[in-house]
């Protein structure tokens, strides 16, 4: 479901006097990025994806599974009738508890990317520490904004160079 669908959906749940408003401002150290490629090792084993910036900036990601890489490019095509049962848990239980994601922010946890999933509604929710692979294929599966630290990219981005 898109962000706006996502959104009117919630709006029949509140009453007419709330001020709903989902917080969708970036700091001054974030940065938004959407997903540029993705794809799988030659085995279909290991997937890997460049999310980047508006201004053409690239920040790869490897070393998660290829089943994921599959689902986010499905997702990125528009294909929703088949997700993973997890996935479909998470959708399950944000429909009941009247919540929707709003935004997955991805940070560097040692050796590993991790992320935040943003869940707003009858009340604000952060699901903290999970892996940025399915954050980034729930952000796909919903269409909402991938965030990252500036910090984190640029460092990255000299990493490359």
């Amino acid at each position: 479901m898109k962000f706006m669908d996502q959104l009117n959906k919630i709006k029949k749940y509140l009453h007419p006097n709330d001020d709903f408003k989902i917080k969708q401002e970036i700091s001054n150290d974030e940065i938004q990025v959407k997903i540029d490629q993705i794809g799988t090792d030659s085995f279909g084993l290991q997937g890997v994806l460049i999310l980047k910036t508006d201004d053409g900036k690239e920040f790869p990601i490897s070393a998660f599974s290829g089943e994921v890489a599959r689902y986010i490019a499905g997702f990125r095509d528009g294909q929703r009738d088949a997700i993973p049962t997890i996935y479909n848990l998470i959708e399950q239980l944000s429909e009941e508890s009247e919540l929707f994601l709003v935004k997955v922010k991805i940070f560097d946890n040692g050796n590993a990317l991790r992320a935040n999933l943003y869940f707003s509604g009858r009340k604000n929710i952060v699901l903290r520490n999970f892996r940025a692979s399915d954050a980034i294929a729930l952000a796909t599966y919903y269409g909402v904004p991938i965030i990252m630290s500036k910090t984190l990219f640029e460092q990255q981005a000299k990493e490359l160079s």
